[in-house]
């Protein structure tokens, strides 16, 4: 006879207050309490996010968004369509669990690792092996058991290794350690003693599982491979340097880097960006990222706001985040235009910077138009205001010329930042920003207190790169192969997707374009089951402030062989009519 499987009960969870708004946020601390005070069992399955909003009478959405704020934090896991579970791996104090000591933990202690550590990193939706990290089940022998190694996130998404017992407790291997404390920041509990760790733990925790990178398969953006790699006279000018052996730089050098390098990315943005400035202006950062962080530090007192695009590069929101100024995120619409700047001004006029994407708007691609610029850089010049400039993708545009970038409009007003990661290879961590006269000393300052100045021997080789030609001949190159790489793939999506379920973007530029998915469609489950496939993409949703998210996928075309990435959109393509049966 055949067995009817049972749907979880609605675990008891008390009543939220609708009054006070956020529901998502409530339910999520609902749920945690429930894990907590062992209401919820590790390893115990959770309702149907459908079946729980109706019970409790809530949006699917409120739901979803709890769940997925607990997935990032590790305390539920989530396998894609066949469900949401509590973490198995929570370690979380026996007491808490009304548990007497030395009592086993249904759900945990006999959960092997090798079932938590498979989900890896989607776009932040963090597997059991991801923020959380896949800790060891406890010894037989030992009093705490040896924590078994991480599991791969995010790149291969592979179960973690099973600790060894043992009486000390002592590690399976070298990272177990890791895995350990990596798991207790999100619990708030230190394995080594009774002491917590500090507040910030999980958060940092849950932004190293959204930049944990995804493996170098189609659709990763910035994937280089081929013809759009500078091997050749790479490899010539770094033989060079290595060449002067004792006569090669050393020691400590000037915070805001090389001279050459700082004067050759002078002369190549007055050249190629319409950008105005001296070399003494330029700062060498170890990419956008790091300019991003250096930007907030410097420009944003306490209490000040900030515009942020809507959607929005993840790096700037969870800067301002991290550094406690959540409240001073203000989200700005995007439409076809960019940056809706009127909407800004509603908004919060009285913000004090502005982080734009003018060039090539990320993720979705479209440049800010004359309009927008014209009066973004008026309120900036009637507030005083900043407007922090990431010239993202701006070098490969397949129609027409670059777009100048603002700087060349107003120097005063505009931080200029840019990065070489992206058009070389990313591993380079080599980019610049280009600040007013008047901020150098303060970029200097905050620069010293991250990591005193960028390694200086790659920034002569790529001093020597740029000033000898290979950059701009390097570009020329690149942009024909990414723009033969995007065509291939448009088609062969355009042939293999149904329109009511896909369509793209429109874009002329940049390494990746976005595809919408149909509304229904979740592109976090999308983006989970494409990777099972073997399929590499990131979801759109994240990018958005709460409640305003739109459905997509982010798919880079660069550095892939066609028939590997002709193959991929097929199978993509299958991933997405899977996902809308």
């Amino acid at each position: 006879m055949a067995r009817t499987a049972r749907s979880p009960a609605v675990p008891a969870l008390g009543p939220l207050d609708r009054a006070a708004g956020q529901l998502s946020r409530q339910l999520a601390q609902a749920l945690r309490d429930a894990i907590r005070r062992g209401g919820l069992l590790p390893g115990e399955p959770l309702p149907a996010t459908r079946q729980l909003a109706a019970a409790l009478g809530l949006a699917r959405g409120t739901v979803i968004e709890a769940f997925e704020q607990l997935v990032a934090e590790g305390f539920l896991v989530s396998r894609g369509r066949t469900g949401t579970w509590v973490a198995p791996a929570l370690n979380l104090p026996a007491a808490a669990m009304g548990l007497r000591p030395g009592e086993a933990r249904p759900g945990r202690d006999a959960e092997p690792v090798s079932r938590v550590g498979r989900a890896g990193v989607v776009g932040g939706v963090v597997g059991a092996a991801g923020a959380a990290g896949a800790a060891g089940a406890a010894g037989a022998a030992g009093t705490a058991g040896a924590a078994g190694t991480a599991g791969a996130a995010g790149t291969a998404g592979t179960a973690g290794t099973t600790g060894t017992a043992g009486t000390a407790g002592t590690a399976g291997t070298a990272e177990a350690g890791d895995s350990r404390r990596h798991a207790a920041s999100v619990t708030g509990e230190n394995p080594a003693g009774p002491s917590r760790l500090p507040g910030p733990a999980a958060m940092y925790a849950a932004i190293a599982a959204d930049f944990e990178p995804l493996p170098p398969i189609p659709f990763t953006v910035s994937v280089p491979g081929g013809a759009t790699l500078p091997d050749a006279a790479w490899r010539r000018l770094g033989n060079r340097l290595r060449a002067r052996g004792p006569a090669a730089p050393s020691g400590y050098g000037d915070t805001r880097g090389v001279d050459a390098l700082r004067e050759a990315i002078a002369a190549y943005v007055r050249r190629a960006r319409s950008v105005r400035c001296e070399a003494a202006q330029v700062i060498v950062t170890s990419g956008t990222q790091q300019g991003l962080y250096l930007a907030t530090q410097v420009l944003l007192g306490e209490g000040e706001r900030a515009w942020v695009e809507n959607p929005a590069y993840r790096g700037i929101t969870a800067i301002l985040e991290s550094t406690g100024r959540r409240e001073a995120i203000v989200r700005v619409p995007v439409d076809a235009e960019g940056l809706d700047v009127d909407a800004g001004l509603r908004l919060a006029p009285e913000a004090r910077a502005a982080f734009v994407t003018p060039s090539h708007q990320y993720p979705l691609g479209m440049p800010l138009s004359v309009a927008r610029r014209d009066a973004l850089l008026d309120w900036a010049r009637a507030r005083d205001a900043w407007i922090v400039e990431d010239d993202y993708d701006s070098e490969l545009r397949y129609a027409g010329h670059p777009f100048p970038a603002m700087q060349g409009l107003d120097p005063r007003r505009v931080v200029y930042l840019g990065t070489f990661s992206k058009i070389l290879f990313p591993s380079l961590r080599l980019g610049y920003a280009i600040v007013p006269p008047e901020l150098v000393a303060a970029f200097r300052g905050a620069r010293v207190l991250m990591d005193r100045h960028p390694p200086e021997a790659d920034q002569h080789v790529l001093a020597a790169f740029i000033g000898e030609g290979h950059l701009d001949r390097h570009i020329r190159r690149v942009r024909g192969v990414y723009a033969a790489s995007r065509a291939r793939l448009i088609a062969t999506l355009d042939a293999a997707l149904p329109p009511e379920l896909a369509w793209r973007e429109p874009s002329d530029q940049g390494m990746h374009l976005v595809l919408w998915l149909a509304p229904g469609l979740d592109d976090r489950r999308v983006a989970a089951a494409a990777l099972e496939a073997g399929v590499a993409v990131r979801p759109v949703s994240p990018m958005y402030a709460p409640g305003t998210a739109r459905a997509g996928l982010v798919l880079g075309f660069g550095g892939y062989d066609e028939a590997v990435m002709e193959a991929a959109a097929r199978r993509l393509a299958a991933v997405i009519v899977a996902a809308a049966k």
